[in-house]
């Protein structure tokens, strides 16, 4: 469920950064269960690196900044990095509804393995095959957390600090277009800060 698709207007800018790149890029591997991701595989140097170039490169954030985040650990790293050059003034939230996308049984396999997935939200965003969680269920969870921020907060500017697969399908929501067409838009880099326009 796209729980954007009928707000007109937002009260609030949402800015959003994919973590830098971390060991489990390194390694090509999967990690997408919280077991494995919460206390391990964070940043890689020069996932690192890459953070500190996005944000000094960026001039439409600071310090008044709202930093949300997945619990994992490579966004969490992710965003520790973003709340010192921001010098932000409120700490670091947490959020599940940021975490990387349930790959199933796919777990610490190869990550050639995405593109399988990827075909198969194309033809269906409600499948689960192999255990994977279905696109549908990633922009329901990733929106609601929009909506919750819309209901509570009013002219702040939030970074979203999440994963791969959740930020694609939280901008095809923005976009108001099914989780079925994720992949056709522009995929964001590791560390690309983008913000997420509302399409009215």
């Amino acid at each position: 469920m796209n729980h954007l698709k009928s707000l007109s207007r937002l009260n609030n800018q949402y800015f959003a950064l994919r973590h830098g790149e971390s060991i489990a890029n390194q390694k090509g591997l999967i990690v997408s269960s919280p077991e494995n991701g919460i206390k391990d595989y964070g940043l890689s140097g020069t996932g690192r690196k890459q953070i500190t170039v996005s944000v000094k490169s960026n001039n439409k954030m600071s310090k008044k900044t709202r930093i949300i985040s997945s619990d994992f650990l490579r966004a969490f790293e992710t965003a520790e990095i973003v709340h010192q050059l921001l010098d932000s003034k409120d700490e670091i939230q947490t959020s599940k509804h940021l975490r990387e996308r349930f790959f199933g049984d796919h777990e610490l396999h190869n990550n050639t393995f995405y593109q399988n997935v990827w075909d198969g939200d194309e033809q269906n965003s409600s499948l689960t095959e192999n255990n994977v969680e279905s696109a549908d269920a990633v922009m329901d969870r990733t929106t609601s957390l929009i909506t919750t921020l819309e209901k509570d907060f009013k002219e702040e500017t939030f970074l979203l600090v999440s994963h791969g697969d959740a930020l694609q399908i939280l901008q095809t929501a923005f976009n108001k277009k099914p989780a079925s067409v994720h992949r056709s838009l522009p995929h964001l880099e590791t560390a690309e800060i983008r913000e997420l326009i509302l399409k009215t």
